[in-house]
């Protein structure tokens, strides 16, 4: 969790101090990991060969329309991000932006990005682009000041990277073509959670000063948050066989998932045990370890 800092524009060219501005409230780097599994999930669907020009349209929307999902989660949560350390620095917060503009950045971000996805490669690719970002940014941003039940709804646009990669290359979201997409999107769904809420609890000081409620315990002392932890990566391990059992990956691909899902759920078992700062922050990196490897393990079998 990396504070944001502040930018001093009598420091700098106004320019530049605009262009921070404007990467401070799109976060591209935060969008990246999200549009890297996209072109995974894009690069994994049978008879797709790597066309750098195709990946580099499906990065550019993917990024468009994410940057668009975080303008608005950062329009609806600008008070409370005036109250933590690690946000109190954004434009919204201390004024350098107007609403206004920020409403017009989001709008033809996400637009821009979703009708870029359904004009390079299908209608139905742009259609879930867009129905992912209403739902971080009107569904997931403003029910996270509500109840914990935000991580299941944050869950879903959360995982739709995969699959709209997938249906970006194969324009089905049904039938035997379209299962290796759902499969994609189970993995990053169930990874979501301990993910999630290991952050949530390392950050928990910071979340309830400004409101967010994201732990199933509601409280950082109880070992509740770490059983469920658990119980959601436990599970990524029998999925592990499934893009085996498909066709989507070969035993390599599957042992480096099933391998990495033991991983995690050793991490979360610890946390468990001893439900403290250490062994969240463990959890934490162990997701952040993770997504990446077993995405590029589906891949590189595949190849």
């Amino acid at each position: 969790m990396l504070r944001e800092e502040p930018i001093n524009v009598k420091q700098q060219p106004l320019l530049m101090a605009r262009v921070k501005d404007y990467s401070q409230l799109l976060k591209p780097n935060l969008s990246f990991m999200v549009v890297f599994s996209s072109v995974i999930g894009y690069l994994l669907a049978p008879g797709i060969p790597f066309d750098l020009t195709r990946v580099l349209l499906l990065f550019i929307g993917g990024i468009l329309v994410t940057g668009g999902a975080n303008t608005i989660n950062q329009i609806l949560e600008r008070e409370g991000d005036g109250l933590m350390t690690r946000t109190m620095h954004r434009p919204l917060v201390e004024g350098r932006m107007s609403l206004a503009e920020a409403w017009a950045v989001a709008a033809i971000s996400g637009l821009g990005g979703a009708l870029m996805l359904g004009y390079f490669f299908n209608p139905l690719a742009g259609i879930l682009s867009f129905i992912s970002l209403l739902l971080y940014g009107f569904a997931y941003t403003p029910m996270k000041r509500i109840h914990p039940i935000a991580v299941l709804i944050g869950a879903i646009p959360g995982a739709m990277p995969p699959l709209l990669g997938w249906v970006a290359a194969t324009g089905t979201l049904t039938g035997t073509l379209g299962l290796g997409g759902w499969i994609l999107f189970l993995i990053q769904f169930f990874w979501q959670f301990p993910h999630y809420w290991a952050i949530a609890w390392v950050s928990y000081d910071e979340c309830k000063k400004a409101g967010i409620s994201m732990l199933p315990s509601q409280e950082r002392s109880s070992k509740f948050t770490a059983l469920q932890c658990m119980f959601y990566s436990i599970i990524l391990i029998p999925i592990s066989i499934t893009p085996r059992v498909v066709g989507l990956t070969g035993n390599v691909g599957m042992w480096v998932m099933i391998a990495c899902g033991i991983m995690f759920f050793a991490a979360s078992v610890v946390f468990y045990k001893k439900n403290d700062y250490p062994s969240a922050k463990r959890v934490m990196f162990a997701s952040f370890i993770y997504l990446p490897v077993v995405l590029l393990a589906l891949l590189f079998d595949k190849m």
